[in-house]
């Protein structure tokens, strides 16, 4: 008979993550590392199916029944690799989380990445199902990030990107960028994307003739970084959580407006605007809207 809480069954790697075990992809390390096992016979393959985790365990310890989905903002600072451990030994999140988390918090998980030289807004979750649906391309959760570059640039260029670019054969999906305040050839761009590959953001600005020096990301979808410091995680209510879920199965995720939620920087306050509303050292920062933004999701 299945099990009340699966009733088709899933695949051992799937239910695990879901569980808060551990990501798909450490499963099926685990798996590969025969450390898993259903009533005492170790699982050879991720691929298994199961109807419920009843009579699994993980280095012999039964793995519980899986906890209402949570999910904590975590202030990222640059210089921590987002993975369980690195091969060279550089620090990891996790050393961070050990003091950031309050105390009896289940295994978290980090939703996408975050390179090492790359800070700001990190969301962690114990539902490995609820990870992977907000890595997801298609699930076009936006996400964005404040950009201190050195080079010359113009907004035409950056609206540009509204239709996408190829990079050495690598095509890149819309990006909502803006400039922000600019002093001489110094500036701040802020960019909204939604698919997110492998360093995104810096490739495309790179590409454009800009020098990156700092990278933060301010907002993952609803959720902002705000005035949280460095190092610090806290959780998000249970009722936002639930609004966003539901955003969600409606197909359309929310969206911040992220200017209201840019990470502070070193450099001090902002400039002082104009009456039309342009900084006084910069650019105007209205957006073209001659092209909706495109859906599609980690920088």
């Amino acid at each position: 008979m299945a099990d009340p809480w699966n009733p088709d069954g899933e695949r051992i790697a799937k239910l695990l993550a879901r569980a808060g075990v551990a990501s798909r992809r450490e499963i099926e390390r685990m798996i590969a590392d025969r450390r898993i096992a259903k009533d005492g016979v170790v699982i050879e393959t991720p691929a298994t199916v199961l109807e419920s985790l009843r009579g699994i365990t993980v280095d012999g310890n039964p793995v519980a029944r899986a906890e209402p989905t949570r999910l904590f903002r975590f202030h990222k600072p640059e210089g921590l690799i987002t993975a369980e451990r690195d091969p060279a030994g550089r620090p990891t999140i996790y050393a961070a989380l050990r003091n950031a988390l309050p105390k009896g918090t289940p295994r978290m998980m980090p939703i996408g990445r975050l390179d090492l030289n790359t800070e700001g807004l990190l969301l962690l979750t114990n539902d490995g199902g609820f990870k992977r649906q907000l890595e997801l391309p298609a699930t076009g959760v936006p996400r964005t990030y404040r950009a201190r570059t050195f080079g010359d640039i113009s907004q035409s260029q950056l609206e540009d990107l509204m239709d996408g670019i190829e990079i050495e054969g690598v095509r890149y999906g819309p990006i909502d960028a803006n400039l922000e305040r600019r002093t001489g050839r110094n500036q701040w761009v802020e960019l909204t994307l939604t698919e997110g590959k492998n360093r995104e953001v810096r490739r495309v600005l790179e590409h454009l003739g800009l020098k990156v020096s700092r990278l933060i990301r301010t907002a993952y979808g609803p959720f902002s970084l705000g005035d949280l410091a460095k190092g610090a995680t806290v959780e998000v209510r249970k009722e936002e959580l639930e609004r966003f879920r539901s955003s969600l199965k409606q197909g359309s995720p929310a969206r911040t407006e992220a200017s209201r939620s840019s990470a502070n920087d070193s450099d001090g306050p902002k400039p002082p605007r104009r009456p039309g509303g342009s900084p006084d050292t910069g650019p105007s920062r209205q957006r073209s809207r001659t092209r909706p933004p495109s859906r599609g999701g980690p920088k």
